[in-house]
């Protein structure tokens, strides 16, 4: 995936190796990883970047799509470069919960470690009284995305964490309360006075370490980068049998191509509604205010049943029930899947796309009229089915996991002595 050369530069990685202290605390299957070698991932991305410019387009009929490739160098914003400082901070930010309403939603109750950095739920984790709307996507190498949220709503991590910690469903916080809560915290003062040169902490700042932070949770040691990157052993006989029909019958390289295996454009592929929305009262009432705040008109607020999708940033009758394409890296981990979690695997994700976007029990979209073209029947055999499911178990390597970190304690600006002096 290129990145956009008037909005990201690719981070240096100098960078990256301010950040060895943060990878310390990461840990891969549960095994310490090896202490972060800058030389070994310099020479890694540039490697990763030669072979992606080597490799030939796939050519399926009179149409032509970006190979799948290895994964390079972060894209880092030109306003954000890294530094392991930054990084640190982030990642306190990141696992507290201060940054928003109530303190019991931070960023890592949507996005837990030991479940994929997602929710493990159809639905994500709504604020207390609330329920969530859509599924929670996971966090490993979203830095790669240039569009977040399933209707690419936000283009950077730092606005994707400022719109998930204020969002009325989710976080629910407010600017003022949050700087507050942060400057009751002597290491937060401190900290953001050293990474930003802040005289207290200031909210837009937050949202730029938890981005730093963010950056740093990236896979790119996949059997299928293993594979890509010249190691001929590193995919199985079945697993190559899948890729040949990932990129072939089974069509999927026509939206998951490139590194990201995204091709971060919006379709409708036939996914129907989530029957919690007609069955459980709380989310129906997220559903109907969702519309509402996203400015639909008076007759889809009283009668839609489904997620418009990216129509809400657009407007036109064609973007209903469309999505952004989410990446298949990492997605072993991942379930349920799709924008509202109504698959539960990925071999039932394969029978779905096979069927030609219809769910086990029948159902598509809510949305006929704008379900792609490149949605149709595939008629594969139970063994491609396997072959196909074997390949998508490459785009993810061994799993990531996290101890939380010791949340620093709030202690007040001045003592009761004091306020007793300044009250006389």
């Amino acid at each position: 995936m290129k990145a956009k050369p008037n909005l990201f530069i690719r981070v240096s990685l100098s960078l990256l190796a301010t950040a060895a202290s943060f990878n310390s605390s990461l840990a891969l299957a549960d095994t310490p990883m090896p202490s972060f070698d800058a030389q070994a991932e310099m020479k890694r991305a540039a490697k990763a970047d030669a072979v992606a410019a080597k490799l030939s387009p796939v050519v399926l009929g009179d149409k032509s799509y970006l190979p799948l490739a290895p994964l390079g160098a972060v894209p880092t914003p030109l306003d954000n470069p890294t530094t392991a400082e930054k990084v640190e901070l982030g990642k306190l930010l990141f696992f507290d919960g201060r940054l928003g309403g109530d303190e019991s939603s931070p960023c890592v109750a949507c996005h837990l470690p030991d479940t994929g950095w997602d929710f493990p739920t159809d639905l994500s984790l709504g604020y207390p009284n609330t329920v969530h709307w859509r599924n929670s996507q996971t966090l490993i190498n979203s830095a790669y995305y240039s569009k977040l949220f399933w209707a690419g709503s936000s283009n950077s991590l730092e606005a994707q964490a400022k719109s998930a910690a204020k969002g009325s469903v989710a976080g629910n916080g407010e600017d003022d309360l949050m700087e507050a809560r942060l400057a009751l915290v002597p290491e937060y003062v401190e900290g953001f006075k050293q990474v930003f040169g802040d005289n207290y902490p200031k909210i837009s700042n937050a949202w730029k370490a938890i981005g730093a932070f963010e950056r740093t949770l990236i896979q790119t040691d996949t059997p299928l980068d293993n594979y890509l990157l010249g190691d001929k052993s590193a995919l199985t006989a079945q697993q190559l049998k899948g890729k040949k029909l990932f990129e072939g019958k089974a069509n999927c390289i026509a939206c998951h191509n490139g590194a990201l295996a995204s091709d971060e454009k919006y379709y409708n592929i036939g996914v129907p509604t989530n029957k919690r929305w007609e069955q459980e009262a709380m989310a129906q009432i997220t559903f109907r205010y969702e519309l509402y705040a996203k400015g639909s008109t008076e007759k889809q607020y009283r009668t839609g049943k489904a997620d418009p999708g990216v129509y809400f940033r657009g407007k036109r009758a064609d973007m209903k029930g469309k999505f952004r394409t989410p990446s298949l890296r990492y997605t072993k981990y991942t379930a349920p899947y799709m924008h509202n979690g109504v698959i539960t695997s990925l071999a039932d994700v394969i029978d779905f796309y096979n069927k030609g976007g219809i769910s086990k029990d029948g159902r598509t979209t809510g949305f006929p009229q704008t379900k792609s073209k490149l949605i149709k029947p595939l008629n594969l055999s139970k063994s491609e089915k396997a072959d196909l499911l074997a390949f998508l178990d490459s785009f993810s390597g061994d799993k990531l996991v996290m101890d939380y970190p010791a949340i620093p304690e709030s202690k007040p600006l001045f003592t009761k002595q004091a306020l007793l002096e300044a009250i006389k």
